[in-house]
């Protein structure tokens, strides 16, 4: 009969940012566990809040499942001798398994018939395997940061306070560190801390909810988000959304309680970001807004505990946000004595990276790779763009910034806004740094591109050049990110520009700061950006094998690769592909690494070689100027012309002769015949039979 598995694990506040994987990694652990220990079960739940975390496992196996353990033997030819009795290694083996040779059994294989050796091992309770593995799977939990306390052997989160254990609502005896576990739950520590004993899951959430506690992370968020929409509508408002904020409170409380205060409306004076940074980022307030979007002098803060008297507990936060929001015009006020413009000589003290030089420098790079961008892009940008490539650093010395680091960019743009500089320049000081997330948003301006690349790269260029490369899960420094979001920057403007000319710009560049001959980094640096670009195609839903196909030919012009991507993915509907997909890979197959030499008509010995090579050249014609024009589809069917005079070919012509002139000439028009359709793609590549 299947029972109920129950683990909570209750602490010290947990911090909030570690819950959601740990409650994630709890899931799979227990999954994983149980199917090693052959435990059959049904849906697994974990709930958690900052002192608890729990897992339910429904439908658990009381017994193990039984194990079947085969053993191969010797061979029956050498088992037994000619009258059928068992040879020594027949009886040795037996007796090894703890079984009479009669007991074993015969299987027939590749090498002939063995014997075989079957064990039946009984499963043992379920209930003595788990107070075996609790333990080891509570202390297996992964943490970010773990610690230890007392005199004891273990590390957790927090400190272990208690254990509930139970199956089939009986206990499962263990001890973690000086922790015993039992029946029992506690309350929330200040409305109603005492313990209780718990029955099952049914049990468990009703009683943790009367000693005010809501285990479920989603149900603590609905509350909050239903009871904050309420309080910002009672000040003709509404809460200005922000899901990782939400996240984030729900997991910082175990008992949500909504409360709604105000502040001085002289504060809304301060730039945007600054008002909606101080509440948000720093003490985990809702702002509030009006119908058009714009903020009121209102916000919302989540408490752990019932408040008695929410007015008491309003002022008591609108005291510390004052203080903050104070502290924030001051810093805004004399950040503003001081131009953009004259903050650059502090950048020279600001330290960038100490194999890459001061923050300074590295404006001083990427503005020179700016300027060379927009040479190639929009030259009439190009005072833009060099003004905001100048100035989009500056704010890195600003008070704001320095106390609010979330603010480096925004801060920037108001700024310039204030001093008059062009708008695009100012937006484009906070836009340098997009996307700041994957799948973020995007510069919207020209010179905001085009400052983005050339930082970006300035960064991945340095980081390779200096050997600081990412390795496993490690990026220090969002190389991953950065390399992404100038793909997607210059793929969402189709921008003519080839990452092997950028990168070459930008290593030159840096010539006098390179730790590795500058080839080799290059080599590195488009081989980083080719996995991203092909993870992100992939993602995106385009066939693998024509990613690979493309890619392996010329992954460096992003634009043009898509298109050729695109053009190859239609083009496997057309009943000449899978033909032409088989000629190119006897092709490449033939040539290997051969590279080939001119064709000389004079050696053709049939019409097959001499129809094929006018083919080729009528057709190469047409292909390379669709190819181009970027008009794939047509360098395709063009391409798609040459099946007949191809297979006639190869039906007719053996290109290996004897003779080695003719030989060398034959392999020449094969290669002829390769380099046109590596224009678009490696077609060897392609998974025949994977047409869509």
């Amino acid at each position: 009969m299947a029972q109920e598995l129950l683990l909570e694990i209750g602490t010290e506040e947990i911090p909030a940012a570690f819950l959601p994987k740990a409650l994630s990694d709890m899931e799979q652990m227990m999954s994983r566990g149980l199917a090693e220990k052959r435990i059959a079960h049904g849906t697994i739940t974990t709930l958690g809040t900052p002192r608890r975390l729990f897992i339910a496992v429904a439908d658990t196996a009381e017994r193990q499942e039984d194990q079947i353990i085969e053993k191969m033997g010797p061979a029956v030819r050498v088992a037994f001798d000619q009258s059928g009795n068992p040879s020594k290694a027949a009886q040795g083996f037996a007796r090894g398994q703890g079984m009479e040779v009669s007991g074993l059994e015969r299987i027939a294989t590749d090498k002939g018939e063995y014997l075989v050796a079957r064990k039946k091992i009984a499963g043992e309770d379920t209930a003595s395997i788990l107070a075996a593995f609790l333990p080891d799977f509570i202390r297996s939990i992964p943490f970010q940061k773990s610690m230890r306390w007392m005199d004891l052997d273990i590390r957790f989160a927090r400190p272990i306070h208690w254990i509930m254990a139970l199956f089939g609502g009986a206990v499962i005896p263990f001890t973690v560190g000086n922790v015993m576990s039992g029946n029992t739950s506690r309350g929330h520590r200040f409305m109603n801390p005492g313990p209780f004993e718990v029955k099952d899951s049914a049990d468990y959430l009703e009683k943790t909810k009367a000693h005010f506690v809501i285990a479920d992370p989603d149900t603590r968020k609905e509350i909050i988000r239903k009871e904050a929409r309420k309080a910002a509508y009672e000040v003709s408002g509404t809460v200005l959304e922000n899901e990782a904020l939400l996240d984030e409170v729900a997991y910082l409380i175990e008992y949500p309680s909504v409360v709604c205060g105000t502040f001085d409306r002289e504060f809304l004076d301060l730039p945007r970001e600054v008002l909606i940074t101080s509440m948000m980022k720093h003490q985990k307030y809702f702002a509030v807004v009006d119908g058009k979007g714009n903020l009121l002098p209102h916000f919302i803060t989540v408490n752990n505990t019932v408040a008695r008297n929410p007015s008491v507990v309003a002022e008591g936060n609108q005291k510390v946000l004052r203080a903050r929001l104070a502290d924030a015009r001051f810093f805004f006020e004399e950040d503003r004595k001081t131009p953009l413009a004259d903050r650059l000589e502090d950048l020279k003290n600001v330290i960038f990276h100490s194999l890459l030089g001061t923050s300074y420098e590295k404006v001083s790079r990427f503005r020179t790779l700016a300027a060379w961008i927009a040479e190639r892009i929009d030259t009439s940008r190009a005072e833009l763009v060099d003004r905001a490539a100048l100035l989009c650093k500056a704010d890195l010395e600003t008070q704001m910034v320095y106390e609010f680091t979330e603010l480096q960019g925004v801060m920037g743009r108001e700024y310039a806004r204030l001093e008059g500089e062009n708008p695009e320049v100012a937006a484009a000081i906070y836009e340098h740094y997009l996307p700041v997330q994957a799948g973020g948003d995007l510069p919207e301006t020209e010179t905001g591109a085009i400052v983005s690349i050339a930082d970006k790269m300035d960064t991945i260029a340095g980081c390779f050049g200096v050997n600081l490369i990412p390795t496993g899960t490690a990026d220090p420094y969002a190389l991953r990110r950065q390399a992404l979001g100038i793909i997607n920057i210059i793929q969402q403007r189709s921008y003519p520009l080839r990452l092997d000319d950028l990168v070459d710009a930008s290593l030159a560049i840096l010539k006098d700061t390179l730790k590795r001959p500058a080839g080799e980094a290059k080599r590195d640096i488009l081989e980083f950006f080719k996995t991203r670009f092909e993870n992100q195609l992939i993602s995106q839903g385009h066939p693998y094998d024509v990613v690979d196909a493309v890619l392996a030919v010329d992954g460096a012009d992003l634009v043009r690769a898509l298109g050729k991507i695109e053009a190859v993915e239609n083009f496997k509907n057309h009943p000449d592909f899978e033909p032409l997909v088989t000629a190119f890979k006897r092709v490449v197959n033939i040539l290997k690494n051969w590279e080939g030499g001119p064709v000389e008509e004079t050696l053709f010995e049939s019409d097959e070689e001499r129809n094929l090579f006018g083919a080729f050249n009528d057709i190469s014609r047409n292909t390379r100027a669709a190819a181009d024009e970027d008009r794939y589809a047509d360098a395709l069917i063009e391409m798609a012309r040459l099946r007949k005079p191809v297979d006639a070919f190869f039906d007719t012509v053996l290109v290996m002769a004897e003779d080695e002139k003719v030989r060398t000439n034959r392999m020449s028009l094969l290669a002829r015949l390769r380099g046109l359709f590596f224009r678009i793609a490696d077609f060897s590549k392609i998974v025949q039979g994977n047409s869509m």
